[in-house]
Formats: structure tokens, C-alpha cells, sequence
């Protein structure tokens, strides 16, 4: 689910990128892009956890007004501050990691409203399979950081069905629906 929003939030971040003449490169910086999600748990309560390895490069011609995103998550880097869980969730009851060690995302379709991102169409890959998925993006800010690299952030969000990629265990008593969330900031080559 995770890496979903990751690759998400890469595309989201390239689109906010400022006119260039030509199209633009990004890659997500791994210390500042935060995928997150949170998930009913028996109706008493919401879980929430992150994923904390992803890559990704974007891509993105404001010219033109399009562009393109790729993401992955390393599935092993999931984390919900409970280490017993943490591994459960690794496990084949779930992100089955030895065998699909990565989520991915890949779009190059981009909605726009006045010159800015609002949503990305893209496929993510989850334990094998691949299905459309739109994030939705807000776009913070672009800039040079205090070392002087340029940068552009985004908060991309999504909501998906776990159930739709196979993530079939303990539904409905651990909730179907995910709320995603990634805070992205991706550095200009």
C-alpha cells in the first residue's frame, strides 16, 4: 500500500516543479519522503504506519504539462511502532516481503488546474499485481534548501482497498479501506 503512495507522492512533487523550457529531472529524496497509512482495526481504533526505504525519479515539462513518476518501497521497511506486528505484517499473511520485496508506482498522466498538479494517474504494483490508482495532490512549495539544492514538496493522498491486491487477510475485522499519505520532496538533478 505503501510503496503506492510513494510513488505517488514522487509524481505529485514533480508537478509542481516552476515553467522550464525543458522537461525536468527529480529524484525523491528518501530522508524527506514520508509514505504513510492508517487502517481500521476492529472498529476500536486506527492503525497507522509508514514505510521507511523508497527511491523514485520524476520526471515533469511544465511546457508541455506532463510527465512522468516512478516509486518503489522496500515492503521490509514497513513500521507501526510494534515490532511483533511490524513482522506480521511482513509476513505471507500480508506483504509476503521474501517473495514481493517491493511495492511500485509508475504514472505519466497528470491533472492540472492552474498550471499546478491536483492529481496523478498512474499503476501500482502490490504483491504481484497491478492496478490503476489516482493520488491526489496538493503541492507545497519549490525552492533551494539551505545547502542550496533545489527542491519542490507535495502531501499526495490516495484511498485504496487492500482487498484489491490480494490483501485479503482478517477483512472486515481489520478494515479493507487504506487512507494513504506521503509527504514528498524530490531534488532536481
Amino acid at each position: 500500500m505503501l510503496r503506492h503512495v510513494l510513488a505517488v507522492s514522487a509524481m505529485t512533487a514533480c508537478a509542481i516543479v516552476p515553467a522550464w523550457a525543458a522537461p525536468e529531472n527529480f529524484d525523491l529524496d528518501p530522508a524527506h519522503t514520508y509514505p504513510s497509512f492508517e487502517i481500521n482495526h476492529l472498529g476500536f481504533s486506527v492503525m497507522r504506519g509508514t514505510f521507511n526505504a523508497t527511491t523514485g525519479q520524476l520526471v515533469y515539462d511544465q511546457e508541455q504539462r506532463a510527465g512522468s513518476v516512478k516509486a518503489t518501497i522496500d515492503a521490509s521497511s514497513i513500521a507501526t511502532g510494534f515490532g511483533k506486528r511490524d513482522e506480521h505484517l511482513r509476513s505471507k499473511d500480508f506483504f509476503n516481503v521474501e517473495k514481493f520485496p517491493t511495492l511500485s508506482f509508475a504514472a505519466d498522466s497528470f491533472r492540472l488546474e492552474a498550471d499546478q498538479p491536483v492529481a496523478v494517474a498512474g499503476a501500482l504494483t502490490m504483491l504481484g499485481l497491478t492496478k490503476p490508482v489516482t493520488l491526489q495532490v496538493q503541492p507545497t512549495k519549490c525552492g533551494n534548501r539551505p545547502d542550496k539544492q533545489y527542491v519542490c514538496g507535495a502531501i499526495v493522498t490516495a484511498q485504496i482497498k487492500r482487498s484489491d491486491w490480494g490483501l485479503t487477510a482478517y477483512v472486515p475485522f481489520v478494515g479493507d479501506d487504506v487512507k494513504i499519505q506521503i509527504e514528498v520532496e524530490a531534488m532536481r538533478q
